[in-house]
């Protein structure tokens, strides 16, 4: 005689709603997973979560880059796989809480991230077809997992079959997330494994042939309070696309000058490393920094005279722009005259202060040309400089609204005291730095409220291309005061009060601090 415990239970008629939770969350995971573990072969930016977070990069609006920027610095990116991250999760808890009783809904929403996926890989311009196996395959796996563990959870009812195993469930529950997590970490591996750093290590000493003048004592004022004139790298601002720093060893790469040209080349990393190397300082800004922004920094760059490469192609006329194109597809359009002009100094950069470029900055190889903001004229991981129209075509930065010119701006910040700052009455010293590039600075001055302007001391010019220091004491009786800085330039050009935003070709403004004095 059967009793009570002898009889198969019941299977439920939905889901719970931490079954459901899993589910979804568990097949999320499979599928980044799975997802991962290919693309640490075919192409690591091909990893889905890579690709969608990438894709986010390259279509967000204007206001939210240059808020982003503003707001987060260098954890942007972070913070933009963090806010992804949230969202892959709430998706699933919702793939699963409106599966409960069918999985149909679940594997609608399952299927539409998956494609998402797929569509973020096929519009990437730097990865080739074979790389839509990492989304395809993230794809599969989302799926195939959601349908199975719901089965597990909700089997059908057919005579004979027992209902709802919570242990199977949970051992197979088990299993997903390890081999996930497992598929995760090899893709990881095998994805990183070209390191770059290796590369970048054997290279060993770079020698110029034509060194920088040295630098006098006097360049900084950095014991008052300035920055030191030349920026660590580690200091370095840092501003691009990337979400993944492209991987390259020198082995790997090359560079192609085509288009408007009267013949093709190609370099190769030896070919440059065995030129006679050019070692010169300049200050690079980006257009989005703004007024009194941290977005600037001065470098010992070593490499080569881009214009000795340009000769090579022969450059048609009738070339207006240089588009360059990273190895992470980002583009650059650079107007062809200042890449051509002798007198410019542009450069194809390997080296940076002394040691190989950091992977970071563009190893093995980058663009530096002075006196134009970096969104035309410092392309990282370089793989090709195409000769052609502005009208044919659009760099990344052009087709969202930025200018097609943009030559730096004559701009000064004030470092010390920062912004809202309590001081002393009487003597209070104020250290800041100045700069337009290409140009040189002249004077800076510095007022209190509405007094007079007051001339401050520069530190020693080291070159039009690089940035200039001040300092200056003012009277400064108790009370709350602003002080202001405005920089003239070599030509004669008095940095304007009127403020404008970074957006379509950088700042301007007086940069003002308020000073508490008791």
């Amino acid at each position: 005689m059967s009793t009570l415990q002898d009889a198969p239970p019941e299977a439920p008629r939905r889901l719970s709603l931490p079954v459901a939770t899993l589910i979804g969350l568990l097949a999320l995971a499979a599928a980044l997973g799975v997802g991962h573990l290919i693309a640490g072969f075919v192409g690591y930016t091909a990893s889905p979560f890579i690709a969608v977070a990438n894709y986010v990069i390259d279509h967000s609006p204007t206001a939210v880059v240059k808020w982003a920027e503003r707001t987060l610095g260098t954890w942007d990116k972070p913070v933009l796989k963090l806010g992804l991250g949230v969202v892959l999760v709430l998706f699933a808890l919702v793939a699963g809480q409106l599966s409960r009783r069918t999985p149909r809904a679940g594997q609608v929403l399952v299927a539409v991230l998956g494609v998402a996926g797929v569509a973020a890989v096929y519009v990437r311009s730097d990865l080739g077809q074979v790389s839509l196996l990492a989304p395809v395959a993230a794809l599969v796996a989302g799926l195939a997992v959601f349908t199975f563990l719901h089965r597990l959870a909700l089997p059908v009812d057919v005579v004979g079959e027992r209902g709802f195993d919570r242990r199977k469930f949970l051992r197979a529950g088990v299993g997903v997330a390890a081999g996930s997590g497992i598929a995760a970490v090899v893709g990881q591996v095998a994805g990183t494994s070209k390191n770059a750093e290796d590369s970048r290590a054997a290279v060993g000493p770079l020698v110029p042939a034509r060194t920088a003048p040295p630098l006098p004592a006097d360049a900084d004022f950095a014991k008052l309070g300035s920055p030191p004139f030349l920026t660590p790298n580690a200091d370095f601002y840092r501003i691009d696309t990337a979400l993944v720093v492209p991987q390259i060893r020198t082995e790997d790469w090359s560079l192609k000058i085509h288009g408007m040209v009267d013949r093709e080349v190609s370099f190769s990393y030896a070919d440059i490393r065995n030129r006679p190397l050019v070692e010169r300082r300049v200050t690079l800004t980006c257009v989005s920094n703004e007024v009194g922004g941290p977005l600037i920094s001065n470098a010992t760059w070593l490499g080569v005279d881009l214009v000795d490469l340009l000769d090579q192609a022969g450059v048609q006329p009738g070339a207006e722009q240089m588009f360059a194109t990273s190895v992470d597809g980002w583009t650059c359009g650079t107007p062809a005259n200042v890449a051509l002009d002798p007198d410019r100094g542009a450069m194809l950069a390997i080296g940076m202060n002394g040691e190989p470029l950091p992977v970071e900055h563009g190893f093995p190889a980058r663009i530096v040309i002075p006196g134009l903001y970096g969104y035309v004229s410092a392309t990282k991981w370089v793989e090709s400089l195409e000769f052609t129209r502005w009208d044919a075509r659009q760099a990344y930065w052009l087709s969202r609204g930025w200018a097609e010119q943009a030559p730096i701006k004559t701009e000064s910040r004030i470092d010390t005291p920062h912004g809202f700052a309590g001081v002393t009455a009487g003597k209070v010293r104020l250290t800041g730095t100045a700069w337009a590039q290409h140009t040189g600075i002249a004077k800076v001055e510095v007022r209190l409220d509405q007094g007079p302007w007051q001339p401050a001391t520069l530190a020693a010019e080291v070159s039009k291309d690089t940035w200039r220091m001040w300092w200056i004491e003012l009277d400064v009786p108790k009370g709350t005061h602003q002080a202001s800085v405005r920089a003239t330039d070599q030509d004669g050009y008095t940095q304007t009060e009127n403020r404008a935003d970074p957006v379509p070709d950088g700042a301007t403004g007086w940069h003002s601090v308020t000073l508490d004095a008791r």
